[in-house]
């Protein structure tokens, strides 16, 4: 699938509650675009156009929204049937690196359980993820945020407004990380000052710094049961902090050099991460 003039930086998938075949999926550019995928026939649906440089990040919302974060400094709002931009995010003073929903466990998730089991029919299915989608969501709109180069972090209702709900200070250097816990009760970000920040999940209020970190976070993982959060960083460890205590309960060394990505297992027993050293490690609880 030829797909833009240049790299691709991201892609997502639309919500199972939307479409039970799954038929849809986006992908952005450092060309500038973003594309809209039919899966069945590779076949392309359409481009949004609107952003004046990279691409760095998109998210397919459960809202029936897409959002899109730019080297442009700007987070877009879309809505991919009719290929129309419904409103512009401004306000970050750098480029956006990351966006993370409050929603996207329950999205990730669909009607799947942690074992991997769901319903067999499609109706079923979708009544199922939309759900989930929903308990979680809660009255009113979903949340966005988007991290950014300018060390900050903005929390949006993007689906109703165009000014962020809180602007989130206290990195002192870029934010490129951010990850809601599954619950929606927790916001994370990772940083390259080395530092994971703890954040409420509905207001954006500062709750505690974890520091142990000794290079840049870059990335982050909640297990599914919101109990703990792993990073990896440029340091060559994985940690795993606690929610309960807000400090640091494993050190997991071994990588022999950066960390670039972890996550949880379903059912939250194992950490996988993956580096520079071209290793992958599974890690058991």
């Amino acid at each position: 699938m030829p797909a833009h003039k240049k790299w691709v930086n991201q892609v997502a998938w639309e919500p199972l509650h939307a479409n039970a075949d799954s038929a849809r999926f986006v992908s952005v550019s450092k060309d500038g675009s973003a594309v809209l995928w039919d899966r069945a026939t590779g076949r392309r649906e359409g481009t949004l156009n609107g952003h004046s440089d990279s691409v760095s990040c998109v998210r397919w919302g459960g809202d029936g929204l897409l959002y899109t974060g730019s080297h442009d400094r700007t987070v877009k709002v879309w809505n991919p049937d009719g290929l129309k931009l419904v409103r512009s995010l401004e306000g970050h003073a750098h480029w956006v690196n990351c966006l993370a929903l409050n929603t996207e466990a329950a999205l990730r998730q669909g009607a799947f359980d942690h074992h991997g089991k769901c319903a067999d029919e499609p109706a079923t299915r979708m009544e199922a993820a939309k759900a989930k989608y929903l308990k979680v969501k809660g009255a009113g709109s979903e949340l966005l945020v988007s991290g950014s180069d300018d060390f900050t972090i903005f929390l949006w209702k993007p689906a109703d407004a165009k000014k962020p709900i809180a602007r989130l200070t206290g990195h002192v250097q870029l934010v490129n990380a951010v990850a809601f816990s599954p619950d929606g009760s927790w916001l994370a970000s990772g940083s390259f000052d080395g530092s994971v920040r703890l954040w409420h999940g509905r207001t954006g209020k500062f709750v505690v710094t974890l520091r142990n970190h000794v290079g840049a976070v870059y990335q982050l993982a909640w297990a599914a049961d919101s109990r703990l959060l792993a990073s990896g960083s440029k340091d060559s460890t994985v940690k795993v902090w606690e929610m309960k205590t807000k400090k640091l309960l494993e050190d997991l060394p071994g990588h022999a050099d950066e960390v670039f990505t972890v996550d949880w297992s379903p059912d939250g027993e194992r950490v996988a991460s993956g580096g520079k050293d071209r290793n992958l490690k599974i890690w058991r609880r």
